[in-house]
């Protein structure tokens, strides 16, 4: 017995060893993230509070996921994912719920079909620290009370919408809403898609939602590539993001998330506020997504999510704004405004 004592222990070692060894590999030896992938899922990032724990069975998973709405509609709405749309309806009334919650048919809606399966286990929230699945503010309220100032714009369109700059990032489509692109890439209502490409160099991923690409350099170490972020006066929409491998996770830093992105994020950062993410394929068809956030100047402690991205069969353009002409109509119904305001001073209009 002696004799097959190190065969016995190589073969137990080998038998309990992580999946990472069967994972398909890039020519370099590190794993190959390349592909097509999605993280598509009903899971939020903060858990809902009437939601006790983080993981739940099948038939608890399958509970929540009958009762989740959609874009601020509820699932007993008569109207949830109905193909509600009228030609002959004419258009809904500014200040009434239908002007922008209702804003999409059914068909356009693909968040997932069940909530996010994360290491086998069905995940009732995003965020695993703090235990309790909530995002940490340091002043929870007001930011309540912005968000849902930008919330209730979105419902009802009762802004004066006098310029271009005045319309959200995401409408403008300069970037992803709901935090799509990242750092701290989140499922969302639909195109929830990426392609990563995998070089020696460089890792890109290409985000569907909306025509978004990072492309972040890789080097040696982590000490080098946090030595290669560049000057603090560069503000990149999604940040400055440098990456490297350590042994078979790939990890991301991003600093520096242009001011107007990280005030509009979800969930918001400060200019000193650093997102760490963390890339490892765990199967053919799983890679295990986790990020954490530092930022002392909005949150009272550091916190950290946790997702996974399966294949997804293909990625599709998003033409945000091609033919598109809400921009046009907007700014032309405020001239319309200002104009008739005129008119009533008595003064000439053009």
């Amino acid at each position: 017995m002696r004799k097959f004592g190190p065969v016995l222990i190589a073969l137990a070692m080998a038998m309990s060893a992580p999946a990472l060894a069967q994972v398909p590999r890039a020519a370099d030896g590190k794993p190959d993230l390349t592909g097509i992938w999605t993280n598509a899922s009903l899971t939020p990032l903060a858990r809902d509070r009437s939601v006790s724990k983080l993981v739940v069975n099948d038939a608890e998973a399958q509970a929540i996921v009958a009762k989740t709405g959609l874009a601020g509609i509820s699932a007993d709405d008569p109207e949830f994912r109905a193909t509600y749309s009228d030609p002959n309806k004419g258009a809904p009334e500014k200040g009434g719920a239908d002007f922008g919650l209702k804003g999409y048919d059914g068909f356009w809606v693909a968040p997932g079909e069940r909530l996010a399966k994360v290491k086998g286990e069905w995940r009732t929230s995003n965020i695993v620290e703090p235990a309790n699945g909530q995002l940490p503010y340091k002043n929870p309220a007001a930011i309540m009370q912005k968000q849902m100032k930008g919330f209730q714009t979105y419902m009802t369109g009762n802004a004066p919408y006098e310029g271009p700059e005045e319309p959200t990032l995401s409408e403008r489509c300069l970037i992803g809403f709901g935090q799509t692109g990242g750092p701290g890439m989140l499922s969302v209502l639909y195109n929830n898609n990426y392609q990563f490409v995998q070089t020696p160099e460089h890792m890109m991923i290409l985000v569907e939602m909306a025509h978004d690409a990072r492309i972040v350099p890789i080097f040696a170490s982590a000490d080098e590539a946090r030595k290669s972020h560049r000057s603090n006066a560069i503000k990149p929409w999604m940040g400055d993001s440098v990456g490297w491998w350590e042994g078979d996770t790939f990890v991301m830093e991003t600093r520096n998330v242009h001011p107007m992105q990280a005030e509009d994020m979800s969930p918001l950062l400060s200019p000193q506020g650093v997102v760490t993410e963390r890339l490892t394929r765990t199967a053919k068809d799983d890679i295990f997504y986790e990020f954490s956030v530092n930022d002392p100047d909005t949150y009272t402690q550091p916190w950290k999510a946790e997702l996974s991205f399966y294949p997804s069969p293909a990625l599709y353009e998003y033409a945000c704004h091609e033919g598109n002409h809400g921009m046009i109509g907007i700014l032309a119904g405020a001239r319309e405004l200002e104009r008739e305001a005129e008119k009533a001073k008595g003064k000439p209009t053009r």
